[in-house]
């Protein structure tokens, strides 16, 4: 792999389409497609993935920003040692600076909001959206390719990336180290392939075998999938955010992937005898009811 284009697309007088934006709105529109055709599947009106779309991406964009702005990353990056100084800084969300745990915390409160606000039931909507919300993660890491960022240490593979000296981190500055032919990891690759392969295991899920799931088995299936993704892609990560022996995206990993099993558990075990489906549910049934 080779250093990929100019970060900016175009530019209309002083602004500038930066490709990363661009990729990321390309796997929201995605994603929100994928979610239509299970909401059909379903029986359910697919107005309502577009109608809450805006409000879903903005409590993720405030979630992941928060995660960001509280981290403490290697290699020389911005994190709350920075922000603490210059909180002012902090809103400055077109700079970069996004965290992918907090978009998924984020967009899942905000998607329940608003299914509780307009009486959906919240864990379906919620699996509505789980295979797009992989799609569109998938889509997305090939901003950091553009942006020559998220890469792990040296490799002789082939399919290395290319990493200017200029666009290095510490602690691969060191060119008597690290000479400017050296090829890197490309662990966004691995990333975007990891989720692709659970967008595809998902939506076959949601569409050829919606009658076996309860509602929350797509969600929770999201929260084990990408969280074994992203334990291991953390492993080639120099600038990752550590707590301790670990990566705090290994801690959040280890957290949803536990979440996950227990949903699991509880929904297809305790209530084994219980007729929740990811279709519509009964009135009587117990979780994931509508308000009154």
């Amino acid at each position: 792999m080779h250093p990929p284009i100019a970060p900016i697309l175009f530019t209309v007088g002083p602004f500038a389409v930066h490709w990363y934006g661009l990729l990321i709105v390309t796997g929201i529109m995605l994603g929100a497609l994928v979610a239509t055709v299970l909401v059909k599947n379903a029986g359910e009106d697919p107005e309502y993935v577009w109608d809450m779309l805006l409000f879903v991406v903005l409590f993720a964009v405030i979630g992941s920003r928060i995660y960001h702005v509280f981290s403490q990353p290697e290699g020389g990056l911005i994190g709350w040692n920075y922000y603490k100084e210059h909180p002012l800084e902090a809103l400055y969300i077109w700079k970069g600076g996004l965290g992918i745990f907090g978009a998924v915390i984020g967009g899942i409160l905000g998607l329940s909001l608003y299914a509780k606000m307009h009486h959906l039931r919240p864990l379906q909507w919620l699996d509505f959206a789980a295979p797009g919300m992989a799609l569109g993660q998938s889509i997305g890491r090939w901003g950091n390719y553009i942006n020559l960022e998220l890469y792990g240490p040296p490799t002789d593979l082939p399919w290395g990336l290319l990493i200017p000296p200029g666009y290095r981190i510490i602690p691969y500055t060191d060119l008597m180290l690290y000479p400017p032919d050296t090829l890197f990891h490309p662990t966004f690759l691995y990333e975007s392939l990891g989720a692709l392969a659970l967008f595809l295991i998902l939506f076959l899920m949601g569409t050829k075998y919606a009658a076996r799931l309860k509602a929350g088995d797509l969600l929770a299936g999201y929260l084990i999938g990408y969280s074994v993704i992203r334990f291991f892609t953390e492993m080639l990560r120099p600038d990752a955010w550590q707590m301790g022996t670990l990566a705090a995206a290994q801690i959040f990993s280890l957290i949803f992937i536990a979440l996950g099993v227990i949903f699991l558990v509880v929904r297809h075990r305790l209530e084994r005898g219980g007729s929740e489906k990811t279709a519509p549910m009964k009135a009587t049934d117990s979780l994931d009811q509508p308000p009154n």
